[in-house]
């Protein structure tokens, strides 16, 4: 039965590759258009393609160091291999290989929508969001494959070769080799997400300022020289970038519920290892119910509700996935069971996943009330556009800064509820709830940037206004999919990094964090820092680059007669040249925070205080990087997208004191003011936020048993010599001896 199950789980993953491929040779035999549009098209596909091989090349020299460091780790320690950095290198080429799955079908699926559109709404929508579920199951398919296949292979060597219980230090080694996969797929993502959020910004804000602002020519004007290098960056940012960060949420949020799962002594048919198995099944199916929602997702006319339509699919793959839950739970977890003493039922846990997936949804609808056109927010935003600048920018940031509100009190309610249900096990598998269907939220996710680069094509090959009628309808709605996608990104951060920092109190054997201590209470200001200073830094390199391709755009509408009257073709590598080279060169030093600073407090501080570890002045670190770098994404993320289609209210008209305002008009110069400032923060730091706090959470789970206070695995050997008189054809009351014995 054990043997069954555990293959069943990279089986899953494989079925979603299948239909990925599947669904990305669909896309690829649609028309491509005129040969206008397909060079143009070109021109996307082969600036996207040189900035990942230039991005590979720069992360590859990161990744020959981390191995090196990582397999000395792996021999420092008891709980830990070499193995590790084979295991690193491993997640680091799957993070990537999925930001590449993405790249590829977005570029090829742009101009597809454009040609489509030229038809129909219903086809335009059908391709661009094949095109995103390309992206959706290649990102999970992946992440199912590899974590399941790995995990096979380390129980084998370590545990069942060893004839090992499920609950002893094999176990727990066999999990820190597979962390390794964790920070792998984290540490690219960072670098994707905030090198392509540099990228995509630095090209926008230039296109924009100088473009619309100066030269009075639309956003995506084929005169424009920036026009082609922000296209770009649509797909190196929204769809490399995003697709890399989601494969390392989904792999952290199901490690840390299998690290935390270790600590169950399950009397099950698996033998013992349930508890384990649960969030990569759980996974694995969420992929097959991501498939049937899509089903669901289209439109009869031109007059259909695309946002309907995207919603009626993400709604059905997450019912699917709670129903079939309930029958996973009582089929795998025995009645009983235990963590840390904290005693609850199977019924427990699944109470526990069903309300995973209502704050998942929850965060989505109420990010979508902060960022959709119509809504209060953004008509706020529009209203005050009308006075200028200055009050558009204090509208955007009030309402940001009032969008923490209901997700943080939704988000504390799930991380209490959860708790109260099965303990920090209960946590875990909330959030691995959550990120079951991330095949269908990161296909509705990707859509967006599909759309926006088809409207773009359409827009510089002057096609007729009603297809540029139909990529606008796509584009505001997949603007706003974009940012409720990012809201769920964060709330999926922050359930995961509560669970990994718990797998990191017991790695690391300390008891509490108390911050009454003052080193402790220091390393959690420095925590809450963090944030701030890394918002800091992207932001500043977004504001450098956008300044280069300023200067770039006005030379060459300077130096380059001809350009304004279509008589002239404008330098476009200039700008793609730009925007890469930036993005590349100012990506490093805010990855490098989230990865040294655990370091340097872990083992920077060892031995210096008798009274703190400096495991618990870690602890501190992450508590204040998590709080404040969760307000921090939900802040940006959401003024960024009210702003942004503030902006668009404009392209349909908007009435403000009684009259009508369209483009060109004073309130909409005043919106896309609004609109330069939020980019940066909608679509670079304030998405890399989740990343930041995972990618130190793992680190410090990472270098817990060099920093142990204490050998964490001897509680669990009890454990171990207690299972073994345990007869498993005998349930509950063994159990409940079990549970007294180790209480």
């Amino acid at each position: 039965m054990e043997q069954a199950l555990i293959y069943v789980v990279p089986a899953l993953g494989l079925v979603g590759l299948i239909v990925m491929a599947i669904k990305s040779a669909w896309v690829t035999r649609q028309e491509t258009g005129d040969k206008n549009m397909m060079e143009l098209a070109g021109y996307i596909a082969d600036g996207a393609m040189a900035f990942l091989k230039a991005e590979w090349k720069v992360l590859s020299y990161f990744a020959v160091i981390a191995i090196i460091l990582l397999a000395w780790s792996g021999i420092s320690v008891e709980t830990s291999s070499p193995v590790i950095a084979i295991s690193f290198l491993i997640g680091a080429v799957f993070s990537a290989f999925a930001g590449y799955i993405g790249m590829n079908i977005a570029t090829k699926a742009n101009v597809r929508t454009t040609q489509a559109a030229r038809t129909s709404l219903k086809h335009a929508l059908k391709v661009s969001f094949t095109g995103g579920s390309v992206m959706g199951l290649g990102v999970a398919g992946l992440a199912v494959l590899g974590l399941g296949s790995l995990f096979i292979l380390f129980y084998h060597m370590y545990v069942q070769s060893a004839g090992a219980g499920v609950n002893g230090v094999e176990m727990e080694k066999a999990l820190e080799v597979l962390a390794g996969f964790s920070l792998g797929a984290e540490s690219i993502a960072l670098f994707a997400r905030v090198g392509g959020g540099i990228y995509t910004k630095a090209a926008d804000v230039g296109a924009d300022l100088v473009g619309k602002v100066e030269a009075g020519i639309p956003e995506d004007d084929v005169r424009n020289p920036a026009t082609i290098a922000d296209n770009v960056g649509d797909n190196v940012g929204d769809v490399a970038g995003m697709g890399a960060d989601l494969f390392g949420s989904y792999v952290a949020t199901i490690l840390a519920t299998m690290v935390l799962g270790r600590e169950i002594v399950s009397i099950d048919n698996f033998g013992g290892i349930a508890p384990i198995l649960l969030p990569m099944v759980l996974a694995g199916l969420g992929i097959v119910f991501s498939i049937l929602g899509m089903f669901f997702v289209t439109i009869k006319n031109d007059k259909g509700d695309v946002q309907h339509a995207l919603n009626m699919g993400n709604w059905s793959s997450i019912v699917f996935t709670g129903i079939a839950s309930f029958f996973v739970v009582k089929y795998m977890l025995p009645e009983t069971l235990s963590i840390r003493g904290y005693e609850f039922t199977n019924m427990d846990v699944f109470y526990a996943i069903i309300l995973g997936l209502i704050v998942g949804s929850l965060m989505s609808i109420i990010t979508e009330y902060y960022t959709a056109m119509g809504k209060r927010p953004v008509k706020s935003i529009i209203q005050q556009s009308a006075t200028g600048h200055a009050t558009n920018i204090i509208a955007g940031l009030a309402v940001g800064m009032e969008s923490t509100v209901l997700p943080i009190l939704v988000l504390s309610g799930g991380i209490m509820g959860s708790y109260a249900f099965a303990g920090l096990y209960g946590v875990a598998i909330a959030a691995a709830g959550m990120m079951a269907t991330t095949a269908m939220q990161l296909a509705i996710d990707a859509f967006g940037p599909i759309a926006d680069n088809a409207g773009g094509i359409a827009e510089m090959s002057q096609l007729p206004e009603e297809v540029r009628h139909r990529t606008d309808i796509l584009d505001a709605v997949g603007n706003t999919t974009a940012a409720s996608g990012k809201g769920f990104a964060i709330a999926s951060a922050a359930l995961t990094s509560l669970a990994l920092f718990a797998a990191f109190v017991g790695v690391a054997g300390i008891d509490a964090i108390d911050i009454f201590k003052a080193p402790v209470l220091a390393a959690l200001f420095v925590g809450g820092m963090i944030p701030f200073i890394f918002s800091s830094l992207a932001i500043a390199a977004v504001g450098r680059a956008a300044m280069d391709m300023v200067n770039e755009v006005r030379r060459q509408f300077r130096e380059i007669p001809g350009i304004m009257e279509y008589k002239a073709k404008p330098e476009y590598e200039k700008c793609v040249e730009i925007s890469t080279k930036a993005s590349l060169r100012e990506m490093l030093l805010p990855g490098a925070i989230a990865l040294i600073t655990p370091m340097l407090i872990g083992f920077g501080f060892q031995g210096v205080f008798e009274q703190v570890s400096s495991a618990e002045m870690l602890g501190g670190l992450l508590a204040g990087v998590t709080v404040s770098g969760v307000l921090m994404g939900m802040f940006q993320s959401n003024a960024g997208g009210a702003w942004d289609n503030a902006k668009k209210s404009f392209e349909k008209g908007v009435e403000i004191d009684g009259e009508m305002y369209y483009k060109k008009s004073e309130p909409h110069k005043a919106s896309v003011t609004g609109d330069t400032v939020g980019d940066p923060f909608k679509d670079t730091s304030g998405p890399s936020m989740n990343i930041l706090i995972k990618l130190m959470s793992i680190v410090a789970l990472i270098i817990a048993p060099h920093i142990s206070q204490r050998p964490h695995a001897a509680p669990l050997a009890d454990k171990i010599e207690i299972e073994k008189e345990i007869n498993y054809e005998d349930g509950k009351n063994e159990m409940a001896e079990v549970i007294t014995e180790i209480k």
